[in-house]
């Protein structure tokens, strides 16, 4: 096998391979063989006719083509493993470049390729984290939503008063003018609770259902909604329902219904689940800042457009996922922000190239330091990830599957990077 290389750029390596006569004449009679035990031949059992009859039969290019694939299949990676010098990424892309009678056959393999990683210092970027600190006012906010989980609320026929929920239709103008998008059926306004503008649910006060209020706010001038930010804007809301809302005391009863033993046990309860959540922020937050230090001190080869386009739709998948899970369509949220794929496809580009050059410096460090995911490491996580799902055969399938253990190896690998990273980085 005689094998040539030509490097492409941007990371892309072109390898030309020929076989001569003698190398591919086995891989003609294989596909010989194989072609007629495809095909009836009269008076041979299947895979018995001799070469002549069945070239007679198919065709010897058919022969040939079949005799290039076997070939193909059969040098391919020892081609790579042997030539490339580098780790390849993606599927090869195929040509054959000679296939005739009584010739060597040659064909080219066109395949991406891990760009050169240099390493700048990546073990005293001094990150200091954070101290994880919950106050008061974090627990009774934490309480005030239990209690909200928890409301009562009954049909009312009075004037509105604070804390009630009004169901309301609402229409907003600019000078009179309609305001694209401004206007509401059945919305839920709970009074004592910012709405569209501060102030907004107190001008409900004392209205009746089937009543009209009419009235002007300010908004704000740093609000998202730039055409609307620092203009007077007018309302008219017509109030439909009106609910009274009654609130469960905090006390003992109201722990027990959660759980707890009391509401003092409650409490703790709470401060230690918010240390946690608080406690994986400040941990995430300085990890991102220690690796974005780390990234502008690696220096980078050629990024495979392979590997951005592959992140982004990664990225995209994500975000699909996100929104389903909320019960909402991704085609919906592309009209919302006024994004055709394509577009969103390019804004999403930076991010992951940051992204694959986040990955690409950690697999180098990982060669570096020497870190790696064992066998019995990976199988012991697998068990662990079974007995969660225990009785949830899709997942049980998936998690058992090569291509899940692969990737559970890769972010395995990568966590303990970062964890050795934190050791050379991170002060708290």
């Amino acid at each position: 096998m005689n094998v040539t290389k030509k490097e492409l750029g941007k990371s892309v390596v072109e390898l030309n391979v020929e076989l001569s006569l003698e190398e591919f004449n086995p891989y003609i009679e294989k596909s010989a063989k194989k072609l007629s035990e495809e095909i009836k031949i009269e008076g041979f059992r299947p895979g018995k006719a001799p070469f002549e009859l069945v070239k007679q039969k198919v065709g010897e290019m058919t022969i040939l083509e079949e005799a290039a694939r076997l070939a193909i299949n059969g040098t391919i990676w020892e081609a790579i493993d042997k030539n490339l010098g580098a780790s390849p990424i993606g599927q090869p892309q195929i040509d054959i470049l000679k296939l005739a009678p009584g010739n060597p056959v040659a064909y080219k393999i066109t395949i991406s390729i891990l760009p050169e990683v240099k390493l700048g210092d990546y073990k005293d970027a001094k990150v200091k984290e954070d101290a994880v600190e919950i106050k008061d006012k974090e627990i009774e906010k934490m309480f005030t939503n239990l209690r909200e989980s928890r409301v009562k609320e009954a049909l009312v026929d009075r004037e509105i008063k604070d804390s009630d929920k009004v169901l309301v239709d609402i229409e907003m103008f600019l000078d009179k003018v309609p305001v694209e998008g401004g206007q509401g059926k059945g919305v839920a306004v709970i009074i004592g609770k910012d709405y569209f503008v501060p102030g907004f649910d107190k001008k409900l006060i004392g209205a009746k259902k089937g009543e009209k209020v009419e009235f002007g706010l300010p908004y704000p001038k740093e609000h998202y909604q730039k055409n609307l930010a620092g203009k007077m804007v007018e309302f008219v809301v017509k109030i439909n329902e009106i609910y009274a809302r009654e609130l469960p005391e905090l006390n003992d009863d109201f722990a027990k219904s959660f759980g707890a033993k009391s509401l003092a046990g409650m409490r703790g309860d709470i401060k230690k689940e918010l240390e946690h959540e608080k406690k994986h922020q400040t941990e995430e937050k300085a990890e991102i800042k220690m690796l974005d230090m780390i990234l502008e001190k690696t220096k980078f080869g050629d990024i495979p457009e392979l590997l951005v386009q592959s992140e982004t739709e990664g990225m995209i998948e994500e975000l699909k996922r996100t929104i389903e899970s909320q019960g909402g369509k991704f085609e919906d949220y592309l009209m919302s922000v006024k994004k055709t794929y394509d577009q969103l496809t390019l804004d999403l580009l930076p991010d992951a190239l940051k992204r694959v050059k986040s990955a690409l410096m950690i697999r180098e460090i990982a060669h570096v330091e020497k870190i790696e995911v064992s066998e019995k490491e990976v199988y012991e996580k697998i068990e662990e990830i079974l007995k969660q799902y225990q009785g949830y055969e899709k997942v049980a399938e998936r998690v058992k599957e090569l291509d899940y253990r692969r990737h559970l190896q890769n972010i395995m690998a990568n966590r303990k990077v970062v964890e050795k990273l934190r050791e050379f980085n991170i002060t708290k």
